[in-house]
């Protein structure tokens, strides 16, 4: 029980606040030691349990070197560099001025606007906190000014933030290919038509919301200029980062290059659209290229603490526990799907996507092999099912990402209020990729 033990004492440090990767590392450390002496036992001593804690860790170099020399994680990075130029570029701004020009005199059109404008900057980008910024210090105040109901405002920014999760590029894409040992890009590719799917369902509850209720998103008034005029605005706005779109996830698609090699494409195409928008220099380039580094450091920082982890635990014998509990429960697959979704969502809640994936996932995915799951399916459910922990309360980014930019007279009440429906949109989603899976152009099982 050493590990299942150590499982919930790292969930209690987390939720105290303990920074991740440091949680991981002195919790495996700590029952490292436990476990070193239950081995031993009843002979334990200082050199007994020494020796057998030295050869539990003795492996521990070797997986940090490979974690280092590991091309697929190679892409997180360059991933980050991109997203981060292109947000010092004001994409995002440009975006949404063209954006508004086209739906804004449509009853919700400035908050379909900003869906949109949040599933570009998630396939260009894949960064949720400056996306999240970016539409609540340019879109907000806009829809604000149209007298727009603000849980709808709010929750439509946060609900648009964060598709930089599910839709390719993503960094959590990237990761569950490491953790499941699959082709990151079929992963991007499994992932279109859920994450497009979850678009359509945003924009349609937008439209009908505005319909049933005539106050909560008026119209805006007619713009100057003829709509040829504004549609030729939109369309050079719009035609850059869709360009840099098909050349990143097209050479993936095509064949013609890895995710690594495609984000390095990524990263020169981000550097040539900011000097197309006039806004490269060497400060956009050295601010990136830090803001990377501080970030990257984090996720590879928590992968050594999570690897440390997950070798206490195979070694206490806690996911022999696992798999024998959850390969017995009543109606096999189903029960299994739903307690690891159920887990994941409520856990969403309260800790952020890189330990849930770090920490849940290595212990459920072999169960999941057992039991016959489509890897690639059950993947990209996973991935649906983190993205909602940046929209749940009370710890959900994209809340405190929004709260941070808006003006005080939106008050936090009205965010979470907001993010509710979309959260109920996610969950369906979910369900009808679970249920229906073929729909999707995937499969539940071998």
């Amino acid at each position: 029980m050493t590990g299942i033990i150590m499982f919930f004492a790292a969930l209690l440090m987390l939720a105290i606040g303990y920074p991740v990767a440091f949680t991981f590392g002195s919790i495996s450390i700590f029952f490292g030691i436990i476990a070193a002496m239950v081995a031993v036992a009843p002979d334990i001593s200082l050199m007994a349990v020494s020796d057998e804690f030295l050869r539990m860790f003795s492996m521990m170099p070797f997986r940090v070197y490979s974690i280092m020399n590991n091309t697929i994680l190679m892409a997180i990075p360059l991933f980050i560099f991109m997203g981060i130029v292109l947000q010092r570029s004001q994409l995002a701004e440009r975006l949404l001025e063209a954006m508004g020009t086209l739906f804004g005199r449509v009853r919700g059109g400035i908050a379909v606007s900003t869906v949109l404008v949040g599933t570009l900057l998630a396939a260009s980008t894949g960064v949720v906190g400056a996306s999240v910024v970016a539409m609540g210090v340019i879109s907000l105040p806009v829809m604000l000014k149209y007298g727009y109901s603000k849980p709808l405002a709010t929750g439509t920014i946060c609900a648009a933030g964060t598709l930089g999760q599910i839709i390719p590029p993503s960094v959590i894409l990237v990761i569950l290919g490491d953790v499941f040992q699959l082709p990151v890009g079929d992963l991007f590719a499994a992932a279109f038509a859920p994450g497009f799917g979850l678009v359509g369902a945003y924009i349609v509850f937008i439209l009908i919301w505005a319909f049933l209720n005539k106050d909560v998103a008026p119209a805006m008034p007619p713009q100057e200029g003829t709509r040829l005029a504004n549609f030729g605005h939109a369309l050079t706005a719009i035609l850059p980062p869709f360009i840099l779109i098909i050349l990143v996830l097209g050479s993936i698609f095509v064949g013609i290059a890895t995710p690594t090699e495609s984000a390095a494409v990524g990263c020169v195409g981000a550097v040539i659209l900011a000097a197309m928008y006039r806004k490269l220099n060497w400060t956009i380039i050295e601010e990136s290229a830090v803001e990377t580094v501080k970030v990257a450091a984090m996720v590879f920082a928590i992968l050594i603490g999570a690897t440390a982890f997950s070798m206490v635990f195979l070694y206490s014998g806690a996911d022999a526990i696992v798999e024998q509990i959850m390969t017995n429960l009543p109606g096999q697959k189903w029960t299994f799907l739903f307690l690891v979704m159920l887990i994941i969502f409520v856990l969403g809640f309260f800790i952020d996507f890189f330990e849930i994936t770090y920490i849940v996932v290595p212990i459920i995915k072999p169960v999941a092999e057992v039991i016959g799951l489509d890897p690639l399916w059950f993947a990209i459910l996973i991935a649906m099912n983190l993205q909602t922990s940046f929209l749940t309360p009370p710890f959900g980014f994209s809340l405190f990402y929004l709260k941070g930019c808006c003006p005080p007279e939106v008050r936090t009440v009205d965010i979470y209020r907001g993010v509710v429906p979309f959260i109920i949109l996610q969950v369906i989603v979910l369900l009808a990729l679970a249920v229906y899976p073929e729909f999707f152009g995937m499969r539940s099982g071998h």
